[in-house]
């Protein structure tokens, strides 16, 4: 799918967190309703089947509890799309990239063939709407991800190339696959950040490394044979021994990638790193169409979660290229493919802190929808509980499901932009400023259990109206976090209402057959 990733290690972030996050995005013309569930692991499947390729996979006996952003409707498979287990392992899965057509023809895709000419169906391989489900339940580090996923490549084969992250609260690790069974997989540095868009990342791969101890690389086993056998290496001189470019050996850089991707992975950084290199302008270090973009680089300040939700909503706000642009020269108005799209299912942040008991380690950051005009909740996925506003999405438009609210937001909001974007900036303030205290406020709370030897602990603060009640001995911290979960999602369906309510009567009021004039 076309989707925008960014990640985050631990020490550019602003609370010490690894932070992955990804936006889900449809194709051209189609939305996927989406919703959040809790999957137990006797819910699990042991025999699993692919509805694209037809495969089917015997899965272990003892799966862990997760998250997951399935579709909602059913028909087109899982597509569990993000989550993080009982372990507190985090996976995203997955950015779909592309290799060049020298790969394609020395490791073919793995692509279903029906039966026929008397011929049995030949499956086809893993993709996008298996990954999560049948890796996450069964991996309890970031490095087991990458090593769970290259057996499933191996034995089954892909029919087509993703990246995938996976995180645990000391790591992250991306990983990338070409062609049909072949595949590269690099530690972030904890002081640095990534962005992904929808194309080969990792611009430096320490082969030696990789072949080797495998610290920060790790791939195929028969990478180096095969890169040789094929003349895979474009590399015009020698530099550090057994380093390369997968970005040039294995992806593309084509003109559809100039306008679709590097643009937006130019904005992410010009973001991250204003002053770093120079972005604008005729003699600007790096452009929109550039190939040699840095897959990662140190921010010159640390990274928070409200960063995330702009750049992954962004829409080449500052720039000639805004498609919301109405000043000066307009001609450049949505030339090139904005990462906050209309067609967005759902953004999912899943952070990892390391300061806080292990039962609120993680939380899923998630909202539905354009992210130009949604907000993000935060979600404690350690429990077997989903606020009804988060699981129930069904076909019909509903507004007591978050996610048709968010889609009706935008819609309604995009039609009169330029007199509905101080209600959407007043509502997504709001909302992350009472999220933050309801964590903070839910943090206390277990802290001070653990620290009462299990006695009863209550609300207090100024959000005692938003998160109240006494949880009792005997509920534990898996009261509390229950009890905040429905908070949030209490808090996040009023202010939603709320605003969808304000936007709706504004663009009303900008209705092309508006008439100012009332009956006396």
């Amino acid at each position: 799918m076309p989707c925008t990733t960014l990640l985050v290690g631990k020490k550019a972030s602003y609370d010490g967190s690894t932070m992955i996050a990804r936006n889900d995005d449809s194709q051209s013309g189609k939305y996927t309703p989406k919703k959040l569930v809790i999957v137990k692991p006797q819910d699990q499947p042991r025999r699993y089947r692919s509805v694209i390729s037809h495969v089917e996979i015997d899965l272990p006996e003892d799966p862990m509890r997760y998250s997951a952003v399935p579709n909602a409707l059913e028909g087109e498979g899982i597509w569990a799309g993000a989550g993080v287990n009982a372990a507190n392992v985090a996976m995203t899965a997955t950015e779909t990239i592309a290799s060049n057509e020298r790969v394609l023809g020395a490791d073919p895709l793995v692509v279903l063939r029906p039966a026929g000419d008397g011929q049995p169906e030949q499956p086809g391989g893993i993709g996008e709407e298996d990954l999560v489900t049948i890796v996450l339940p069964y991996i309890r580090s970031a490095r087991e991800g990458v090593l769970r996923t290259a057996e499933l490549l191996s034995k089954y084969g892909t029919y087509e190339m993703n990246g995938m992250a996976f995180a645990d609260v000391n790591e992250i690790w991306w990983m990338e696959t070409f062609g049909g069974h072949h595949w590269i997989a690099k530690r972030v540095p904890d002081d640095q950040y990534v962005v992904m868009p929808n194309e080969s990342g990792i611009d430096s791969f320490d082969l030696t490394d990789a072949m080797g101890a495998g610290i920060n690389h790790l791939c195929s086993p028969d990478l180096k044979e095969f890169m040789e056998e094929n003349h895979l290496d474009l590399a015009m001189e020698n530099g550090k021994a057994g380093v390369f470019n997968p970005r040039i050996a294995f992806g593309t850089q084509s003109d559809a990638d100039h306008v679709y991707n590097t643009p937006r992975a130019w904005y992410m950084l010009r973001y991250f790193n204003p002053r770093r290199a120079k972005w604008d302008g005729p003699d600007a270090r790096y452009t929109p169409r550039s190939d040699d973009l840095p897959w990662s680089m140190k921010p010159e300040r640390k990274i928070t979660v409200e960063d995330f939700k702009y750049i992954l909503s962004s829409h080449f706000q500052g720039t000639p290229y805004d498609p919301y642009n109405t000043c000066g020269d307009t001609s450049m108005r949505g030339a090139f493919r904005c990462i906050g799209v209309n067609r967005t299912d759902f953004l999912a942040l899943l952070q990892l802190r390391p300061y806080v008991p292990e039962e609120i380690r993680a939380v899923e950051w998630l909202c539905f929808g354009s992210n130009v005009f949604n907000s993000f909740v935060p979600f404690y996925p350690n429990t077997v509980k989903v606020p009804a506003y988060l699981n129930f999405t069904e076909e019909a438009v509903d507004t007591d499901s978050f996610y048709w609210c968010s889609r009706l937001l935008a819609a309604l909001a995009d039609a009169q932009y330029m007199h509905c974007k101080f209600l959407i900036e007043r509502y997504q303030i709001k909302v992350m400023g009472l999220a933050h205290r309801i964590l903070n406020e839910t943090d206390r709370k277990v802290r001070d259990w653990e620290g009462a030897g299990a006695g009863a602990v209550t609300s207090g603060g100024g959000v005692a109206a938003l998160f109240a009640g006494t949880i009792a001995a005997g509920g534990g911290k898996q009261a509390i976090i229950d009890e905040a979960n429905e908070a949030l999602a209490k808090m996040v369906k009023e202010q939603t209402s709320d605003v969808l309510g304000k936007v709706l009567r504004e663009t009303s009021n900008h209705m092309k057959n508006a008439y100012a004039r009332s009956d006396a």
